[in-house]
C-alpha cells in the first residue's frame, strides 16, 4: 500500500522557521516528482514547490528565497524547509507524489497544519 506520511507542522511566530517532512513508500519515491501543496481556508489548493527525481526544483513565486525543497533517497523522504514565515503562509500543507507516462500515479498525503501568528 502506497503511503505518504507528513510531519513537522505546527504553530510558529512570524519570521520563524519550520521543516516539513514527507516519508514515502519506497516503491514510488525514486520515480516520482515530489511536491508540496497548500490550502488555506476558503482558498484553492496551490503549488508550493516540486522536486524531480534528478533534483530539479520549482517554487511558487511568493515562497522563492524563503522555502527550500529537498529529497533524501536513503530515507525515501522529501523535506520543505520554511524560513521567514509569514501569516499568509498559514495553511494545510500536503505532500504529493506524481509520475506521468508509463504506469502513472498521483498520491497525496493527509496534510499537516502550519499556522503562523503575527
Amino acid at each position: 500500500q502506497v503511503q505518504l506520511v507528513e510531519s513537522g507542522g505546527g504553530l510558529v511566530q512570524s519570521g520563524g522557521s519550520l521543516r516539513l517532512s514527507c516519508a514515502a513508500s519506497k516503491s514510488i519515491f525514486g520515480s516520482s516528482v515530489m511536491g508540496w501543496y497548500r490550502q488555506a481556508p476558503g482558498k484553492q489548493r496551490e503549488l508550493v514547490a516540486t522536486i524531480t527525481s534528478s533534483g530539479g526544483t520549482n517554487y511558487e513565486d511568493s515562497v522563492k528565497g524563503r522555502f527550500s525543497i529537498t529529497r533524501e533517497y536513503a530515507k525515501n523522504t522529501v523535506y520543505l524547509q520554511m524560513n521567514s514565515l509569514k501569516p499568509e503562509d498559514t495553511a494545510i500543507y500536503y505532500c504529493n507524489a506524481v509520475r506521468r507516462g508509463l504506469g502513472p500515479f498521483n498520491y497525496w498525503g493527509q496534510g499537516t497544519q502550519v499556522t503562523v501568528s503575527s
